[in-house]
C-alpha cells in the first residue's frame, strides 16, 4: 500500500449506534505521524454527552429482542464474519498503526495478520459457553447455574498495540453476549474506528461496537459512566487506580491490565546467543513501548562480561528509521512528551550511579522523537531505574550469584506482570517459574502470546485475565437457578 495515500488529512467521524458522527461540541483533534510530526488524518473530540451516546446506543442493543434473541453460534458467526474483514484490510489496518504510534510497520502487520485467529478463537468459543448442575445436598431439590453476559462493556486502550488490545476486550465480551463501547488512546484512534466500521460491514447490528474518541475526560467519563456494566482498561498503573475506583463507585467490577517491570533472567548454563537475542527482543523490539519489556536483565555473575560484550554489539548494530521502512529495525518514541521521560528516567539512572554502557545521548539518531537502544550496567535493585516504568528503550543490568538471590531481587518489585528465564537445566526453569511473581513466565523465549494462553498481572500489574478460555469468564455472571421437585415446601414455623 502507497502509504502516501493515508497522509492526506482524512476526518474520521466516530462510530456510534452504527453511524459516523462528529462531536455534539464539534471539537475535532489532530493524528501526527511520530517519525516526522506529520498530521494525517483528524478525530472528533468526544464530550462526556458522547459518551451518553455511546452507552444508550450499547445499551438499547443490548436490551433489544435482535441481541437477546441472537443465539450465541449467531454471535460467533458475527465475529467470524469480522475476522474475514480484517484479513481483507491487513495491509490498510497495519499501515493505520504505524502512522498513529510509530512502530514499525512490519510488527503491526504481524499483529494486525494474527487478529483473524482471535476472532475466529472467541467465535468458536460462543456456543460453548455451559453452565453446571449442582450435586444439592437436600432432597427434592435441582439445582444449575446459567453463565450470563453483564450488558454494557466500556473498554478503555493504550495506544502501543491498538487493534490488539481492543481485540482483547472485543472478542470475548461479544462472544459472552455483551455490547461494547471502545474509547482508544487519543495517539492512535484511527484504526478503532476503522474496526467499528468492518464490524458494521460485517454484519454486527448498530451499538453492539460502538467507538468514541477523545481524551482522558472521555475515558473518565465511560468508566464511572452509571450504565455501564463492566470496565476493561490496558494502561499505567495509576489511569487504572482511577478507572478501577470509578468503577468501584458504581459497584461494578473492572479488568486492569497495567505496567511492568519485568525481570529477564540468564543463568550461566543457557545457550547465550539465543539469550542475547531474547534480551533484545524483551527490551528494544517496539522501541521498548509495551507493558512485557524486558526491562531489568539479570545476569549470572560468571557469565556477564562476555553477554554484555555481545548484547553490546548486538545493540549498537540496530538500525533506527522509518518505520514504514521495511528494512528500519527501531522506530521513534510515540510522541515527545514520552520521548522527555525517557530521557529523564537515563540522566536519573546516571545520577544515582548507573553506567551508561552504550546508546542515551552519546549516540545519533535521526531528526525526530528518536531514543538510542541504551543499556546501563551498575545497577542495584533501590534505584528508580529498577523499579519505575519507563516504557522506553532503556536496559537495566543487573548481576547475581544464585537462584535464591535473584529470585528475592526480581520478586522486589511492586509489579508483576512478566518474567524470563534462560536455562538449560529442566528442574530451575521449573522451580523458577514457580517462585517468580508474575503472571506469564517464559522460559527460554520472550514476548511470546497466543490466544490460548490467559494473560494478566499480580500486584501492581494489574488484575483479571485476558486471553485464553479465562477471558470469556470475566465478560459473564454467574446465575444460581434453584429447582423444587417434590411439589413440598417446609414451613418456616416448623423447624423440623
Amino acid at each position: 500500500m502507497d502509504h502516501t495515500e493515508l497522509l492526506a488529512g482524512r476526518e474520521y467521524g466516530m462510530i456510534v449506534d452504527g453511524e459516523r458522527v462528529d462531536a455534539t461540541a464539534g471539537e475535532r483533534f489532530d493524528v501526527t505521524y511520530p517519525y516526522d510530526g506529520t498530521a494525517w488524518a483528524s478525530v472528533p473530540e468526544a464530550t462526556a454527552e458522547d459518551v451518553d451516546a455511546a452507552v444508550d446506543a450499547a445499551r438499547r442493543r443490548f436490551e433489544s429482542d435482535d441481541w437477546q434473541d441472537r443465539s450465541a453460534t449467531e454471535r460467533g458467526q458475527l465475529l467470524f464474519a469480522l475476522a474475514d474483514e480484517i484479513e481483507a484490510h491487513t495491509e490498510e489496518l497495519a499501515h493505520l498503526e504505524s502512522l498513529s504510534n510509530g512502530k514499525l510497520i512490519r510488527e503491526m502487520r504481524g499483529q494486525v495478520e494474527s487478529l483473524p485467529d482471535w476472532y475466529r478463537y472467541y467465535g468458536g468459543l460462543a456456543d460453548k459457553v455451559q453452565g453446571d448442575t449442582m450435586p444439592i445436598e437436600q432432597d427434592g431439590f435441582f439445582g444449575y447455574t446459567k453463565p450470563e453476559p453483564y450488558g454494557v462493556v466500556g473498554a478503555i486502550t493504550t495506544w502501543n498495540s491498538p487493534l490488539s488490545l481492543a481485540t482483547y476486550k472485543i472478542a470475548p465480551a461479544i462472544a459472552a453476549g455483551n455490547t461494547v463501547v471502545l474509547k482508544p488512546s487519543e495517539l492512535a484512534p484511527v484504526s478503532a474506528i476503522r474496526l467499528a466500521e468492518l464490524a458494521l460491514d460485517a454484519g454486527f447490528p448498530p451499538g453492539a461496537l460502538n467507538v468514541v474518541t477523545g481524551f482522558a475526560e472521555a475515558g473518565a467519563a465511560l468508566a464511572g459512566h452509571e450504565d455501564i456494566d463492566r470496565v476493561a482498561l490496558t494502561g499505567g498503573p495509576t489511569a487504572g487506580k482511577a478507572v478501577a475506583k470509578a468503577a468501584a463507585e458504581n459497584v461494578v467490577p473492572s479488568t486492569l491490565e497495567l505496567g511492568g517491570k519485568s525481570p529477564n533472567i540468564v543463568f550461566p548454563d543457557a545457550d547465550l546467543d539465543t539469550a542475547v537475542t531474547g534480551a533484545i527482543k524483551g527490551i528494544f523490539a517496539a522501541s521498548g513501548q509495551t507493558c512485557i519489556a524486558g526491562s531489568r536483565l539479570f545476569l549470572h555473575e560468571s557469565i556477564a562480561d562476555d553477554f554484555l560484550d555481545r548484547l553490546i554489539e548486538r545493540t549498537e548494530a540496530i538500525s533506527l528509521g522509518d518505520p514504514l521502512d521495511e528494512a528500519t529495525e527501531m522506530g521513534p518514541i510515540v510522541s515527545a512528551e514520552q520521548l522527555a521521560g525517557v530521557r529523564d528516567h537515563v540522566d536519573r539512572a546516571v545520577d544515582d550511579g548507573a553506567t551508561l554502557l552504550t546508546g542515551g545521548e552519546e549516540r545519533e539518531v535521526p531528526d525526530g522523537p528518536f531514543y538510542p537502544p541504551t543499556i546501563l550496567g551498575d545497577v542495584t535493585n533501590d534505584m528508580a531505574i529498577a523499579r519505575e516504568e519507563v516504557f522506553g528503550p532503556v536496559l537495566a543490568v543487573l548481576t547475581f550469584e544464585s537462584e535464591d538471590e535473584v529470585i528475592e531481587k526480581a520478586n522486589d518489585s511492586e509489579f508483576g506482570l512478566a518474567a524470563g528465564v534462560w536455562t538449560t537445566d529442566i528442574r530451575r526453569g521449573h522451580r523458577m517459574a514457580d517462585q517468580l511473581e508474575a503472571g506469564v513466565v517464559w522460559l527460554n523465549t520472550y514476548r511470546k502470546s497466543s490466544f490460548t494462553m490467559p494473560f494478566g498481572g499480580f500486584k501492581q500489574s494489574g488484575m483479571g485475565v485476558e486471553k485464553g478460555i479465562e477471558a470469556i469468564d470475566e465478560y459473564l455472571q454467574t446465575k444460581s437457578v434453584w429447582v423444587e421437585t417434590e411439589g413440598e415446601i417446609s414451613d418456616p414455623f416448623r423447624l423440623v
